[in-house]
């Protein structure tokens, strides 16, 4: 019984240590600028999508959730922070939406059963993606208003970027998935 109860503590450590690794990396990719064309891209999605890919849904999930729990109390992990504010006065602005959907992503990306067929794996992927789109385009509306356009403001600039990161992560799904073996 003694044995059980350490297995069961050491595997808890060892999540908490994977999913505070997910939400720096997380952080990082926040905070990175690659000129892309018609905006600057970040790789922050791609690495929604690879924290789920290699951790599974439920690691995932309590990654990206770690990820919003640290941005909401303040610390800078967000995109554009803290140049423009943190802690729940950034996670209520126009991101949010954005923001939510990362966990949606996160919970695909870690759910699908993906296989050696590139165009259903690319069609998975872009699909989990579409939920940060989705939920960032229905808080935007909400917060700006329906009457701006709000797919030419809040998807449509980023579209070009998306679709490379989801053909990265495609060609690299196989790789990605030999992480979740070592978790």
């Amino acid at each position: 019984m003694e044995f059980v109860k350490s297995f069961n503590y050491t595997k808890l450590v060892k999540y908490i240590f994977v999913a505070l690794l997910g939400s720096i990396l997380l952080a990082i990719s926040s905070k990175i600028k690659i000129p892309f064309y018609p905006v600057p891209m970040t790789m922050q999605t791609f690495v929604v999508l690879f924290i789920g890919i290699a951790f599974g849904w439920k690691l995932g999930v309590a990654t990206i959730s770690l990820y919003l729990l640290e941005g909401i109390m303040g610390l800078p992990v967000f995109s554009g922070t803290p140049e423009k504010g943190v802690g729940m006065v950034y996670f209520a602005g126009p991101t949010m939406g954005y923001l939510i959907g990362f966990i949606i992503t996160v919970y695909l990306a870690g759910k699908f059963v993906f296989d050696n067929n590139l165009i259903k794996n690319f069609f998975k992927l872009t699909f989990a993606i579409s939920f940060i789109y989705i939920f960032g385009m229905l808080w935007l509306g909400s917060l700006i208003g329906w009457e701006k356009p709000i797919f030419k403001l809040g998807a449509q600039p980023f579209l070009m970027a998306e679709l490379f990161k989801i053909l990265i992560a495609t060609l690299a799904i196989n790789q990605i998935k030999k992480f979740r073996k070592l978790i």
